[in-house]
This record gives structure tokens, C-alpha cells and sequence, in this order.
């Protein structure tokens, strides 16, 4: 698939970016900037695709990249960021466009917390985590609170041009836009692609009081004023209050919680919008609450509920929620749900807790296989170094 074949071609063309520049005589900052993004792009291909081709900066074009396996990746990626550290600046809150000692820290919270999964023998699960491990997780979350990151009480504000307390790497090159093209639909301002849909096992999730569930909009005539933020469900208005008609089947456009796979009608199912078409004006790539939950985890997985209970709680009474009277690991999947959802990091999770291979709305693969994606075959043809992936 040309998506496949894209992020694997642009992740990897990235990382050879970073080899580059590292060979040529880059100052302390620049070395630093280099390890930082060798280290990040190396776990999203180690991630995604369980191998990572490496090629020297000084190796000829008759000689193949040498292939290092996930065990291998993770701890050279964490090394990488780790090497970053000294170089790269202390940029607290609002300085977040470029690579910082709280990118790092937020990247090796990730990291680690992850690393029982790319060093098991078996990619689709049995993961041992290690308590060294899971304390270097809470020591990097820790050295975020550090840095004066701290949770924003307004949730959907952190998405928002101009929130400075938790965004800690964004990208100003963009807006978020593809988030609400790809969700909203063609009879909304803007008129969306009407592609994505959350589902009910999800929106399920949450308590109608949640205030990460959502906020009405508030029509009053201005551009965009008609479109709300988190779940937009039921009968959806325009800029001036009025009730919206799908243009298509000429009926209320009401975005209702069912919605099939294939056939749908094009109001079914509930949209998501974190990125505000009116307010947006950056995109997230790296936030203190991930990192916070990271360390709620490895305090869990080391046996100290009462501790990661106290992290989730710190995070849901700062948004002005109801805090939780006990967790286990199925109510920290749960909670890591609700507070990072449509962000990208719902597979990584999954993989994680080893539920990526159940079953729920319209999904009935069950093939633990598919916790890795494939090896492009125009990149296996080209390096024979590579193998698929088992499964494919």
C-alpha cells in the first residue's frame, strides 16, 4: 500500500538525514539536534516495522544498509536521545518548535516504557517490563515537572494557538488541518473529507461530565463558531445556530454512535475534533500528559498502585474531573483512552497491554501478526538484508 511504502520511505530517508549531518563536523547543538532526531525516527521505524535499515554516512551505493533488529534499535535509539541531552537547550513552556532537554525527556519516557515490547522475543506479546526500566520512565516524566511543564486545566485549549503548559515539541508548519478535513462532513463549515469516525466502544468510555468528553459550540455568527470540540454527536448546527441538512440525502444532519464499516450513510457515526478549525494553530507532537501517564504505568507495573493512582488523579483534578478511586491496568488502558485519544498512540498502547489482536466494532482479525506492519516489497527487493515480517 502507498501508505506503507510512504511513512517507511520517509521515516527512513529522515534517519539517513540525521547520519548525514553527523558526519559533517556539525557543532554541539547541531550534534545534539542530529542524536535527538536519529533517536526519534529510529523508534517510530522500530516501532512500526520491528527492523531498521542503517546505512553509514561513508558506505558506497553497491553496499547494502545493514538491518538492526528491534532489541538491537531500542537501545541504540535511547541511546541516541539520551546523548542529545547535554547539547540540546532547556526550553521551558511555549518554546517547543524545535528539539529541547524536555523533548528528550518526553521521548525517553516513551521509550522506556516500551522498550519490554521491541526486546521480547515474540513481537505479539508475553512482555517482561523491567523495574530499571520503568524508573527510568517516572525519573523522565519527573524531570518534565521539572522543566515547568505542568497540565493545563483547559483540555482543549493545549491544542489551541497559544497554550504553552503542556505542548513540549509542535510543529507550527500546520495546523492540525488534515484532523478535522479528514472527520468533519461535506455539509459543515468547513466542509470536511467525512472520513472518520470514532466508535462506541470509545465513546463509551467516558462519563458525560468528563471534560475531556467535549464542549457544545457556541454559534454566534463568526467563521467556524458551529463546530464543537471532542465528540460531536446528534443534530449539528451551522455558524448561526441553524439546524445543518446533509446536503447529499437532504436530511438533519445528526452524527449518531452507529456506524458499519462499509455502507454506512454518511451522517452515521461520531465525529472527533481536537485541532478547532477556528482556534488551532499548531500541532502536537509530544505533550506532558502522555509522559505523566507513562509514569502512572511504570508506577503500576512496579507494584505501586497507590502512587500511579495519585499521577492519574493529579491529571483528571487539574482538568476540573472527577478522580478515580482505585486503578488496575485494564482502567489505565482505559484512562490513557480518554486523555490521548485521536493522537496516534491507541496501537502503541494496545500492542503493549496485548489487546491489539481482540475484537471490537467491525474489527474481527485476530492475528497477533498484525502488530507489525510489512516490509515494503520494493524495500526487501532492494536490500535483501530485510525479511518479511511474519504473517505477510
Amino acid at each position: 500500500h502507498s501508505f506503507v511504502l510512504g511513512a517507511w520511505n520517509q521515516l527512513n530517508g529522515r534517519l539517513f538525514n540525521t547520519v548525514e549531518i553527523l558526519a559533517g563536523s556539525p557543532n554541539t547543538e547541531e550534534t545534539a539536534d542530529a542524536n535527538f532526531l536519529q533517536g526519534f525516527y529510529m523508534w517510530h521505524i522500530l516501532d512500526l516495522y520491528g527492523q531498521v535499515p542503517f546505512r553509514d554516512w561513508d558506505q558506497g551505493v553497491d553496499e547494502l544498509p545493514r538491518v538492526i533488529q528491534r532489541s538491537e534499535a531500542i537501545d541504540l535509539a535511547i541511546e541516541r536521545v539520551e546523548q542529545s541531552i547535554s547539547g540540546l537547550p532547556a526550553l521551558g513552556p511555549g518554546e517547543n518548535i524545535r528539539g529541547s532537554k524536555a523533548a528528550a525527556y518526553a521521548m525517553l519516557s516513551r521509550m522506556y516504557l516500551n522498550r519490554a515490547v521491541y526486546t521480547s522475543a515474540d513481537p505479539t506479546g508475553g512482555y517482561s517490563f523491567d523495574n530499571d526500566d520503568m524508573q527510568s520512565v517516572i525519573d523522565a516524566a519527573d524531570n518534565l515537572t521539572a522543566e515547568g511543564y505542568s497540565f493545563d486545566e483547559d483540555y482543549f485549549s493545549i491544542w489551541e494557538a497559544g497554550s504553552d503548559k503542556e505542548p513540549i515539541l509542535v510543529s507550527n508548519q500546520g495546523s492540525g488541518q488534515n484532523r478535522w478535513m479528514m472527520t468533519l462532513h461535506y455539509s459543515q463549515n468547513p466542509s470536511g473529507w467525512n472520513g472518520f469516525t470514532t466508535i462506541s466502544e470509545l465513546y463509551d468510555k467516558f462519563d458525560a461530565d468528563d471534560p475531556r468528553f467535549g464542549e457544545a459550540p457556541t454559534p454566534d455568527g463568526t467563521e467556524f463558531s458551529g463546530i464543537g470540540v471532542g465528540f460531536l454527536e446528534g443534530q449539528q448546527v451551522d455558524d448561526n445556530g441553524n439546524e445543518i441538512i446533509d446536503t447529499r440525502s437532504t436530511r438533519p444532519l445528526q452524527f449518531s454512535e452507529e456506524v458499519r464499516l462499509n455502507g454506512a450513510p454518511t451522517a452515521q457515526g461520531i465525529r472527533v475534533i481536537k485541532y478547532h478549525p477556528g482556534r488551532s494553530g499548531k500541532y502536537v507532537i509530544l505533550r506532558y500528559a502522555e509522559a505523566q501517564l507513562n509514569k502512572a504505568e511504570a508506577q503500576l507495573r512496579m507494584g505501586d498502585s497507590d502512587g500511579a493512582l495519585a499521577t492519574v488523579n493529579a491529571m483528571r483534578s487539574a482538568r476540573g474531573g472527577d478522580e478515580l478511586s482505585s486503578i488496575d491496568l485494564n482502567g489505565m488502558l482505559d484512562e490513557r483512552a480518554r486523555e490521548l485519544y485521536w493522537e496516534g498512540l491507541r496501537r502503541v498502547d494496545q500492542v503493549r497491554f496485548e489487546t491489539f489482536a481482540d475484537t471490537w466494532t467491525e474489527k474481527d482479525v485476530t492475528d497477533v501478526n498484525r502488530v507489525l506492519f510489512p516490509i515494503p516489497q520494493q524495500a526487501l527487493d532492494s536490500n535483501p538484508n530485510l525479511e518479511q515480517n511474519a504473517g505477510y
